[in-house]
């Protein structure tokens, strides 16, 4: 069947189609008893006037844009991102705005999207994720005018404003866990290093290792399955090995569950995991994971209002989220008696395919490793 159109709309309103879009922008123009009877007759015929018109008749796009180049075989199986959009996407919604969700190779390619998107009036702004260490993206946003909302670390946003988390305060509360049950050996499982917050995170872990005292080795992964299994044999091969080891986000951890237990290391009588992120992900598994819950959800909505705000003119402050709640289930506990002479020996490799060897450093999977003593 034929889409109605706005002349479809005045021929059976009787009305000229500048008195349609009139009372469809709620603009000056016709009585409120004809705009009401438009209004009717419009959703009576299922009329929907196109985001193109819209931007030519009010300059509003009614679409928001947000651009990943995270890997794309992680987009479908890590919880935080589709968290993420469905609190943008409820919000944006009840404002019958859209988000316009899209990957990219890389940062050259997402830069040349957001000049394709402002000179088209494709959207209204855009969301801003995984800010790098020398982002490029910042300074030409600013540079096009375009509105645009980090979420992410607010002093890694620019001029941009930015809702994002307290990092310092997350990392003190999973190694106060960690810490409260004994452990002095922690491994880290990063994210992607040339992201700020995993630099903050690392940062931040350092000063607190300084002052438990404590142990904390570092590997360098990408929150992918394969490199948080990659990165756990590398931990647990180690001569000395940690009691206990944290995961930045939740697909990682749940990979390394599954690695420890190849190796036969018993959780968490052998080895504690703890993850970042929080997600059905945690609780699905055996034991059951210990996290840092966030909802990632509300942070999304709060973002899409105050991204709203700022594509309408209105001034928009940082924001911090509230701090996560630590959900402690069975995957941690005190360290056991592998601490001793036992755990100064180098695991085992687990058997089967997955023993092949850890990528060099300098490859696109090669680990960086870095020990913080206190």
């Amino acid at each position: 069947m034929k889409r109605p159109t706005i002349a479809d709309v005045a021929r059976r309103a009787g009305v000229t189609k500048a008195a349609v879009s009139f009372a469809l922008n709620n603009q000056p123009g016709v009585s409120e008893a004809t705009r009401q009877r438009i209004l009717a007759i419009a959703a009576e015929m299922g009329f929907q006037p196109s985001s193109a018109a819209r931007a030519l008749s009010d300059g509003r796009a009614g679409a928001f844009g947000l651009v990943l180049d995270r890997p794309a075989r992680l987009l479908g199986v890590e919880p935080h991102v589709m968290q993420l959009i469905s609190g943008i996407q409820a919000e944006l919604s009840s404002h019958r705005s859209t988000l316009l969700f899209t990957s990219a190779r890389d940062q050259d390619a997402e830069i040349e999207l957001y000049r394709s998107w402002w000179a088209q009036r494709t959207v209204d702004g855009v969301f801003v994720v995984d800010v790098h260490l020398d982002d490029r993206r910042i300074p030409i946003l600013s540079a096009l005018a375009m509105p645009a909302l980090l979420i992410g670390p607010p002093d890694a946003s620019g001029s941009l404003p930015a809702i994002g988390q307290d990092i310092r305060a997350a990392a003190e509360t999973a190694a106060a866990h960690l810490a409260g049950l004994g452990h002095r050996r922690i491994g880290r499982v990063t994210g992607i290093t040339r992201h700020w917050h995993t630099r903050s995170r690392t940062k931040a872990f350092a000063a607190i290792a300084a002052a438990m005292p404590a142990e904390i080795t570092s590997i360098e992964a990408d929150y992918t399955s394969e490199l948080g299994a990659q990165a756990t044999r590398a931990m647990l091969g180690c001569a000395r090995r940690p009691t206990a080891i944290l995961y930045d986000n939740d697909v990682m951890a749940v990979a390394g569950l599954g690695e420890a237990q190849r190796m036969g290391f018993r959780v968490p009588a052998d080895l504690s995991i703890m993850a970042w992120d929080d997600s059905v992900l945690c609780e699905m598994v055996h034991p059951a994971l210990t996290a840092l819950r966030r909802d990632i959800a509300a942070v999304g909505a709060e973002a899409a209002r105050r991204l709203t705000a700022l594509a309408a003119g209105r001034e928009v402050d940082d924001l911090l989220e509230p701090p996560p709640v630590l959900m402690a289930r069975e995957s941690t506990g005190p360290p056991g008696r592998l601490t001793g002479s036992r755990a100064d020996q180098p695991a085992a490799a687990a058997p089967g395919p997955r023993t092949g060897q850890i990528p060099a450093p300098g490859t696109r999977a090669g680990f960086a490793a870095r020990r913080f003593l206190g």
